[in-house]
């Protein structure tokens, strides 16, 4: 509990960034069109997380992704329970993968939590086809590890 109230309170900000959310009480205006957000350089040890990822996903290899996770950590997955633990990620990532390149929006860090906000799409360069978040704490050994892992397609059914 006492990570994730930092934590919230930074991904929380960095959303109202991102969103340009309007301050309570202003008046409603027309949406604007969503534009796709710029790409931002991670720093070497948060780009690690997000190469690791389309490392394992590509390779199709559940393994690999979930040493990715803390071992309390979670997969949110749109439409399904969450998925928490090493073991039962692993399970829940057998049989999937394939082509994945990931891409930063924003990110941040505070000690040993951080978070990095993204797109997705199969081959790089392409539009984005989802977006993600990633909850990350760092492990012991100085490594990002993911705590929370939540994404969405970009297409409504």
């Amino acid at each position: 509990m006492l990570i994730i109230a930092p934590l919230l309170s930074v991904i929380l900000s960095a959303s109202a960034l991102i969103a340009g959310q309007q301050q309570p009480g202003s008046p409603q205006t027309s949406a604007p069109l969503p534009v796709q957000q710029p790409s931002v350089q991670l720093p070497p040890d948060l780009a690690r997380v997000l190469t690791d990822y389309e490392s394992a996903w590509s390779n199709r290899n559940p393994a690999a992704l979930a040493r990715l996770f803390a071992e309390d950590g979670f997969v949110l997955p749109g439409g399904h329970l969450p998925v928490k633990g090493r073991a039962e990620i692993e399970r829940y990532y057998t049989g999937h993968g394939g082509p994945l390149s990931l891409r930063a929006i924003a990110y941040g860090a505070d000690g040993k939590v951080g978070y990095i906000i993204g797109g997705y799409t199969q081959n790089k360069g392409e539009p984005d086809i989802g977006k993600f978040t990633l909850t990350l704490r760092k492990g012991t050994d100085g490594r990002w590890l993911i705590v929370s892992d939540m994404d969405n397609a970009n297409r409504q059914r």
